[in-house]
Formats: C-alpha cells, sequence, structure tokens
C-alpha cells in the first residue's frame, strides 16, 4: 500500500477536494433520517400544513444535495484514479525498459504483463475506492452511531457492542486474503506465459497439429489460477453473511426494545423509524468495509508486486572507481566468463541450480574500422558476446574494453549510441517502413533511403505501394522473412553508427543478396567497427578476423585462411557447407 499512497501524494490537492465533497455529500446523506424523524414527531402533529412543506422542501433539498455531491466527488475520484493508474503505468514501463538483463530474467516478461495491466487496474480501483467508499463508509459508520446516540442512548448501544465483533472479522480475514490474492496473481503471471508462447508460436502448434495439447496445458494453469482465485473469493466473503446476520439481530432487537420504550412513553415513534433507516444505513456502511477490505486487499498484493519492479529504479551504474587504459585497440574483451543469473528461473520462480557458463575465459581486441567475424554451433555464446558489449550484463570475470574505457564507466545513452544493432528475431513495428528504419532518431530521408540501398531494401521499398509511407503490421507479418531482415540492417545503418552488430541477420537471405549487402557495408561504412555473428561460413570468410566459439569457448582466432589451416572445428564447418 505504500506504493500507492506514494502516487496518491502527487495529487493531494484534487484527492483532498474530491474527499472533502464525499464528506459534504455523506453529511447531506445522514440528516435525512434526523429530518424525517423530526417531521413525524414535531412537524405532523402541528398539522401546520405551511411546516410540513416547508420540512419537506428542506428534505428534497437535502436529498439532491446528497445526490449531486456524490456524483461530483465520484467523478473527482474516477479521474484521480486513472491519473494515478497513468503514472504507475509509466513509471513501470520506464523502468522495465531499464530493467538490467538479471533483472528481466529474475521477474519474467509475463510476470511484467500483468503487473502492467491486472496489477495496475487493481491499484486503479484502490485509488478510487479510498476517494469514494473508504471516505463514505468509515463516516456512515460514525455518524449513524452519532446521531443514534443523540436520538436514544439505550437503544444505540445495541450498535455500539456489535461494531467492535464486526470490524475485528473484517480484519481477520482481511489478513488471510493478501497472501491469497498474490497467490492469484502469480498464477495469473503463468497463464499469461503459456498464452504468450501459444500467440506467438500459433503457426507451430497448428502445423505440428498440437492444438488439443496446448488447450490442455493452458486449461490446467486456467485450473490453477480460477482454483486460488475463488479460495481467495470464498475466505473474503465469509464476513458478509455474518455481518448481515449480526446486523439483522441487531435490527430486530431495536424494533422490540424500541416499541417497549414507545410504550412506556421514553421515546416518540419517529425515533424508532429514523432507527431503522440509520441501520439500514450502517448496514450498507459494514457491507461497505467489507468491500473496500477486499478490493484493498487484493491492491495491496498488486502493489508490492509494482513496487519490486519499480524500487528496482534505473539500474544502471555508472563505475568512476575503474581506471581508464590507454590501450590501443578499439574493442577488448580480456579474460571474459559469464554465466545468466545465479539461480534459473520461470516467471520469477527458482526451478534450478547455479547455470553453466555461457562464456569462459573470451580474449579478442579490434581495432576502429576492423571487422569480426563470430561463428560457431547454436548456443556457444554468440549472443552472449553482444550482450556484455551492450552491458545487458555484466561480466562476472574479466574486462570489456571501447576506446580503453571500461564499459561500466559510460552513460547509458553515451555507451548505446555508438551501436546500430540487429538482433536475432528483432522487432518490426506496426508503423510506416520509413519510421521502422528511423525509429524516432529525425533521419532525413536521403539517409533513410542510402540505409536502404546499402541493406539491399530499397528495390523492394520501392515496388511497396507507399514507399517507405508502406505501413508494416505487427511484428511485420505483411512481410516476407527477408525483406524483414533487410529493413531491420537498414534501420542499424541509417544511425551511421561507431559500431555495427549483425546477429544472425541474413538466414533469410539467397546468398547474392547477402553478399551485396556485404560488399556495400564494406564500401560504404568503413568507419564503422563491424561485428558479425553468423551460421554460414560464406557471410564471415572475408572478415578482419574471425572467431570460432564452441561451449563459451574461443576454440579458433585468426582469418579465413589461418583458420582453415589451424583450426579443424572450423574448416569442417566450410566443408560441410560447400560441399
Amino acid at each position: 500500500m505504500k506504493l500507492i499512497f506514494r502516487y496518491m501524494r502527487k495529487y493531494k490537492a484534487a484527492i483532498f477536494l474530491a474527499v472533502f465533497i464525499k464528506l459534504l455529500g455523506t453529511m447531506s446523506e445522514l440528516t435525512l433520517p434526523y429530518i424525517l424523524e423530526y417531521m413525524i414527531d414535531h412537524v405532523v402533529p402541528e398539522k401546520d400544513l405551511k411546516m410540513v412543506c416547508l420540512w419537506g422542501l428542506l428534505m428534497f433539498v437535502a436529498a439532491i444535495l446528497c445526490r449531486q455531491l456524490n456524483v461530483m466527488a465520484n467523478r473527482r475520484a474516477i479521474d484521480n484514479a486513472h491519473r494515478v493508474s497513468y503514472n504507475v503505468r509509466q513509471d513501470l514501463f520506464k523502468v522495465t525498459a531499464n530493467l538490467s538483463g538479471d533483472s528481466f530474467d529474475e521477474v519474467g516478461l509475463p510476470s511484467l504483463i500483468s503487473r502492467m495491466t491486472s496489477d495496475s487496474y487493481n491499484v486503479q480501483s484502490a485509488v478510487a475506492q479510498l476517494q469514494s467508499l473508504c471516505v463514505r463508509a468509515p463516516m456512515i459508520l460514525i455518524g449513524g452511531v452519532i446521531m443514534t446516540l443523540a436520538m436514544d442512548v439505550y437503544l444505540a448501544m445495541i450498535l455500539v457492542i456489535m461494531l467492535p465483533f464486526l470490524i475485528t472479522v473484517v480484519f481477520f480475514v482481511s489478513s488471510k486474503g493478501i497472501p491469497l490474492y498474490t497467490a492469484v496473481q502469480k498464477k495469473l503471471d503463468s497463464v499469461v506465459r503459456i498464452m504468450r508462447e501459444n500467440i506467438t508460436g500459433i503457426r507451430v502448434v497448428k502445423a505440428l497439429s498440437k492444438g488439443e495439447y496446448e488447450k490442455k496445458r493452458f486449461g490446467q494453469a486456467n485450473e490453477e489460477m480460477t482454483s486460488t482465485d475463488i479460495m481467495a473469493g470464498t475466505v473474503m466473503a465469509v464476513p458478509g453473511p455474518f455481518m448481515q446476520l449480526c446486523l439483522n439481530v441487531g435490527l430486530t432487537l431495536v424494533v422490540i426494545l424500541g416499541a417497549r420504550r414507545v410504550n412506556e412513553g421514553n421515546i416518540e415513534p419517529g425515533v424508532i423509524l429514523a432507527f431503522l433507516t440509520y441501520f439500514n444505513m450502517i448496514t450498507m456502511g459494514v457491507m461497505g468495509l467489507n468491500r473496500i477490505f477486499m478490493s484493498l486487499s487484493k491492491a495491496s498484493a498488486s502493489a508490492d508486486r509494482i513496487d519490486l519492479v519499480i524500487s528496482k529504479g534505473e539500474e544502471w551504474e555508472k563505475r568512476n572507481d575503474i581506471v581508464t587504459t590507454s590501450s590501443e585497440d578499439f574493442i577488448e574483451f580480456s579474460s571474459v566468463s559469464f554465466s545468466y543469473g545465479k539461480e534459473s528461473r520461470v516467471d520469477g520462480d527458482f526451478v534450478g541450480g547455479k547455470r553453466e557458463k555461457a562464456l569462459d575465459d573470451i580474449s579478442f581486441s579490434l581495432n576502429k574500422g576492423q571487422s569480426l567475424g563470430i561463428i560457431g554451433p547454436t548456443g556457444c555464446g554468440k549472443t552472449t558476446v553482444i550482450n556484455l558489449l551492450l552491458r545487458f550484463y555484466d561480466a562476472d570475470e574479466g574486462r570489456i574494453t571501447i576506446g580503453g574505457r571500461d564499459v561500466r564507466t559510460f552513460d547509458k545513452d553515451e555507451l548505446r549510441k555508438r551501436f546500430g544493432v540487429v538482433f536475432q528475431n528483432d522487432m518490426v513495428f506496426m508503423d510506416t517502413i520509413g519510421n521502422n528504419i528511423d525509429f524516432g532518431r529525425g533521419i532525413s530521408e536521403n539517409d533513410l533511403l542510402s540505409a536502404a540501398k546499402d541493406a539491399q531494401a530499397y528495390e523492394y521499398i520501392e515496388g511497396l505501394d507507399k514507399g517507405l509511407e508502406y505501413r508494416a503490421d505487427i511484428k511485420g507479418a505483411n512481410l516476407s522473412g527477408g525483406q524483414r531482415q533487410r529493413l531491420l540492417v537498414a534501420r542499424a545503418l541509417a544511425g551511421k553508427p561507431e559500431i555495427l552488430i549483425l546477429d544472425d541477420s541474413s538466414s533469410a537471405l539467397d546468398y547474392k543478396t547477402d553478399s551485396d549487402m556485404r560488399h556495400a557495408i564494406r564500401e560504404n561504412h568503413k568507419d564503422s567497427t563491424l561485428i558479425l555473428i553468423a551460421q554460414r561460413v560464406s557471410s564471415v570468410m572475408n572478415m578482419d578476423k574471425i572467431m570460432v566459439m564452441d561451449n563459451g569457448k574461443c576454440i579458433g582466432m585468426g582469418t579465413h585462411q589461418e583458420l582453415m589451416e589451424n583450426c579443424s572445428a572450423y574448416r569442417e564447418t566450410y566443408e560441410m557447407q560447400t560441399s
């Protein structure tokens, strides 16, 4: 709940106004039974039509005022709740975009999605209720007790005696509900994960006729979430019937004892009618408290999950205690070793022990403008080299420098503006081709087209209906695999980067297009230091240096000719691909 109150403080003036209006509306509501009692016991017996009309008008005005003030307060409360949830989502998105690789792996993508959606909605609902129901319900309870005590202490003591028991039950059940709602949200993470996997891999599921299998897998996760949700709802529903029973018993006692006191002449009949009205209002107030604690229990669990991510804040740590070297090499890896995380996790849950090293004692260097090809079997650590160079993760051992500076001494933007990158399975956004290449950098149209030409994308872009204004679907679904890859390479080239990284970015291209693209990059981007990850020997054989990797280790380093003579793994790969 600390997160909720922290964000509410940003709008304290608007929230105070909504609460104040709600208080006025509730006070108007509390006057209605009193006015009714006074009319019945004091005005009507006088048989003065003028006074009856006057008090009737007063009651009508109070009712209208109550209605308008409550509507106004509720509207303001909802508006404030939307503003708070907007800020929560904005900050959650900002932090998510800056999470370190370890933290992202720890939380998990499905969990981040559910925190951004269902958890933020729970927080929004709680903020709205804190300004409306959380004001009205206690005010009705306190105000109702005060008004009944003012009318008749004897009858009011029935309510006073019952309230502590009711409130104790509500608090006790709420303390049990928060852990249950936390469990519900974790189960929701699993449901989101399976949904995301199936939506992303729908073609594979259909191609292998695994629809029924995936339905069962989703059904199991859905059943677990539903069962946990039912359990949480059942526990939180316990106070409702109990409070209703207690209040109905109290209502019965008020009628019986009130009738006796009227017969004894201690109170007027209108008092009983007012008491019944106040009792109904208090009943609704207590039931409102029950709804509040149900909502706040759910929101508290969601707020804790959101705060766990937001509290991480900006995880980029700029180190100023590392001495800059005088190395002449532009990029240098010195005895670098790395493992992904200390524990294996799925959706934030531990599922295994420490992982094996993804990189083991990797060393290489590149001068400015040189090119490096990295080749090796799947899972050998090729992409991990790039992840460390971009500082998505920090190396466990060793040192990585750019221009003689350790990558940990750079500001985030200072480091990453040096790069142009194409990752495996990179993202094409639902936007125009031009905007996908530009990516918000304000690059001129001439430079966009120049980058498209170097990436061998110009010809197909010119052939599209609107050229650069042609709109790509989500993930570039209306483009072929080769078209997407060339578009992504054009995006990387358009910024004229110091360091160009192409991670298996030509797997969907034919050999001629791949060759033409590499030739254009060599000719037109000579100042860029190129790191190219590929499965094809033909893609890397003309690089200044080639690193052969296997199982996280460098098993060969040199030119194509040197590796053909000295590295059996490289030679076997070349012969297999060219035979």
